[in-house]
């Protein structure tokens, strides 16, 4: 029998925030993949090792997490003023399937670094030292993001004492500003109301704030729901039934906010919307030990990303906590406290995360501004990835 050799196909393996994943100049892309379709999804898949009914992703780059099943495509900005498009792709564990529907916030604070590095930005642009601005257009949701990468003697700086909770050492930091981060084109709160009763057959109604900033994010009340919202991952993820409820809560609630017709399309956008849940400020102890206190925080966040509680908290879903933050009358404001508000530090199951954002009312709409983050990133191998030639 004859087998098909491996291909070599030039990437990049980035933490970028509290995730990583696969990052992949378009170019370098075999022809085929090189645009959107069947061969390219079946590249990403063999590259990250899915789908895997073992759940560990041991053939391919994947961490079997969804903060570290991520790909991403980066090439010259098809936009005016833009420096790089950057298209994100969440590969699912155990299905053949990539989910193209949103963005991750946590990578994109390596997008800049990647960009810069593979000659995507012009070199007019990228100072020796300082701060180089990248443009970066989104083309997941059609946004446009901004990223501030510092740099060093010409090169990307990647060394430095910024911490971030949820990454064991420190790194340089790299603010991310997000604009105008409703996603999509509608109502950034889509059912018009700042707070709704969602009802979920056989599971319950729900106060829910449901928005469209940074990622689709449904915000629950953690103590309507049974929790503190101090919990860290074993206390939801160790919980089939639980599992399976917020599952269920978020196909009724991608279903109201007009993502899906029919819970059986939920399965098949696994990325959005995410399912977080609020509480007041309340002490407790980090997945690392670390003392959290009520001086350190205005709230506490807990949320789910592709059906797991995550670690720490999606870079998009934060840009979610910062704006609803800003926004009187949503759960997330209410549960910080209330009030006008252009920043929000919120306790994670890693530690806390300060977010700021900019939202005001124009015709009689709640429209945001801007979503502003610290993030880090850096290179954690480079070279080619390989996968058997017939794979895609």
């Amino acid at each position: 029998m004859t087998f098909v050799p491996q291909v070599k196909i030039p990437a990049t393996y980035m933490r970028g925030g509290t995730s990583k994943g696969m990052f992949f100049n378009l170019t370098d892309l075999p022809k085929s993949c090189q645009v959107p379709g069947a061969a390219r999804d079946a590249l990403l898949l063999r590259v990250i090792g899915s789908p895997d009914p073992y759940g560990k992703q041991t053939d391919g780059m994947g961490g079997a997490t969804s903060s570290t099943s991520k790909t991403v495509i980066l090439s010259k900005s098809s936009q005016s003023d833009h420096d790089v498009d950057y298209l994100f792709g969440q590969v699912a564990i155990d299905r053949a399937f990539v989910d193209w529907s949103g963005n991750c916030g946590n990578l994109t604070a390596a997008v800049g670094a990647f960009a810069i590095s593979c000659g995507l930005v012009d070199t007019s642009r990228v100072p020796d030292n300082g701060l180089a601005t990248v443009r970066i257009w989104q083309a997941n949701i059609n946004k446009t993001i901004v990223a501030h990468v510092p740099m060093a003697r010409g090169e990307v700086q990647e060394t430095g004492d910024f911490e971030l909770d949820g990454v064991t050492f420190p790194a340089a930091e790299v603010q991310v500003e997000f604009h105008d981060p409703s996603d999509g084109e509608g109502s950034m709160f889509p059912t018009g109301n700042l707070v709704d009763d969602l009802a979920v057959p056989d599971v319950g109604t729900f106060k829910a704030t449901m928005i469209n900033a940074g990622i689709p994010t449904i915000f629950l009340n953690a103590q309507e729901i049974g929790y503190t919202g101090t919990e860290l991952q074993e206390a939801i993820n160790g919980d089939d039934a639980a599992l399976r409820r917020f599952e269920t809560i978020r196909a009724h609630g991608a279903i109201k906010m007009g993502l899906i017709e029919d819970v059986s399309e939920a399965v098949n956008r696994q990325h959005t919307p995410k399912v977080a849940f609020v509480a007041p400020a309340t002490p407790y102890t980090s997945s690392s030990g670390k003392q959290v206190s009520t001086d350190d925080i205005d709230l506490c966040v807990r949320a789910l990303s592709m059906g797991k509680l995550h670690h720490a908290m999606m870079g998009t879903a934060a840009v979610a906590i910062a704006t609803a933050g800003a926004i009187p009358g949503t759960l997330v404001n209410m549960a910080a406290g209330g009030g006008e508000r252009s920043h929000v530090r919120f306790g994670h199951p890693s530690g806390t995360l300060n977010v700021g954002a900019e939202a005001n009312q124009e015709g009689g709409q709640w429209v945001a501004k801007k979503a502003v983050m610290s993030r880090s990133a850096r290179v954690l191998m480079e070279g080619w990835a390989r996968v058997p030639g017939d794979s895609f």
